[in-house]
């Protein structure tokens, strides 16, 4: 292993107040010295997410008081290990990493992760970019093809479509034989989902938009729906689908409460459940996250690949976020940290 030197200070991006975008600052901050079991990680690239976005006006699971780091996820070279076996094995490895738990987020020159999930080793065939965007979406859309699978299902509703991660649930979909009912917004995401090869694409903007959706749900024999928009369109989601199915919210883009009639609940049997990645995971066998982790590194080339729009240093952050937020379809936004 190459020896790379290891300056005192680093370059953040640090959220005073969940106000946000406003609310962040760039800081130069003392690089940390990893613990027992920790690494510090050379951050390379880590992508803005919508998650990210949550994060910045505390609309999302962790709320930790401010100022914090955020950053979702990222790759990057370990550089330095603390005591322990597993760290040491991770030494000069590049890895994926996660904005969850030991560290916190990774808007980062250096961070310090725990090996006990904070970080995970990447394929030698894969980028630096590609890896920093190999986490928290195509692990999602994995574990719903898997949820589906298990399910015995062989449709599904997807809303917000048209994303980054909607797009790998549909590449996946359909190399799994699965049907994917996408649901979108506007004109021009049907346009880009159908011409990227789904073949059921409603908008849920559109006129009729409720028995068009109905029709297909039956027609496909539907009876689940992964929904990242919640508020009215969970409702409609669970009217339109067969008696004995389910909506799995795993987002609140619209910022609104879920909506649920309570005679689809109680005399049509239908339910409204939640999936969340981290705790999703921790659910999970060692053995398994290792197979899905494998199988997920083998896909991002082809199937799980993500479209890059721009790449902004870290410094231009705040520009980052509003291109970003200015045109979430059009491919992801990373951050270069050096």
């Amino acid at each position: 292993m190459r020896k790379i030197k290891i300056p005192d200070t680093m370059i953040s991006v640090v959220l005073n107040s969940y106000s946000g975008v406003d609310a962040l600052c760039i800081e130069q901050r003392p690089v940390p010295t990893p613990r027992r079991n920790e690494v510090l990680v050379k951050v390379a690239f880590a992508p803005i997410n919508p998650s990210d976005l949550a994060t910045l006006t505390g609309y999302y699971g962790f709320k930790d008081p401010t100022p914090i780091v955020p950053g979702g996820e990222g790759s990057g070279e370990v550089v330095s290990a603390g005591p322990g076996i597993m760290a040491s094995y991770f030494l000069g490895k590049r890895v994926a990493c996660t904005g969850w738990g030991t560290g916190g987020g990774v808007w980062s020159e250096y961070i310090v992760k725990s090996v006990k999930g904070g970080v995970l080793t990447l394929d030698k065939s894969l980028g630096l970019e590609q890896g920093a965007m190999s986490f928290i979406n195509p692990l999602t859309a994995s574990a719903f093809i898997d949820i589906s699978k298990k399910g015995g299902h062989q449709a599904i509703i997807l809303t917000a479509a048209a994303s980054s991660l909607g797009h790998k649930v549909n590449r996946l979909g359909r190399n799994e034989g699965i049907q994917i009912v996408n649901v979108v917004r506007r004109d021009a995401q049907v346009d880009l989902l159908k011409a990227q090869g789904a073949d059921i694409v409603l908008n849920s903007n559109e006129v009729g938009f409720e028995q068009q959706l109905h029709d297909v749900c039956h027609q496909t024999n539907t009876h689940i729906a992964f929904d990242a928009v919640a508020g009215p369109l969970t409702n409609q989601l669970l009217k339109a689908m067969p008696p004995n199915s389910k909506v799995t919210v795993f987002s609140a883009l619209s910022k609104q409460a879920v909506q649920a009639s309570p005679d689809l609940l109680i005399f049509e049997n239908k339910r409204i459940d939640n999936f969340w990645l981290g705790p999703w995971m921790s659910q999970q066998n060692f053995v398994k996250i290792m197979l899905l982790w494998k199988r997920v590194q083998k896909q991002m080339p082809n199937l799980l690949k993500s479209k890059i729009r721009k790449i902004y240093p870290i410094q231009e952050v705040k520009e980052a976020i509003r291109d970003y937020t200015s045109q979430m379809t059009g491919g992801k936004i990373l951050l270069r940290m050096s």
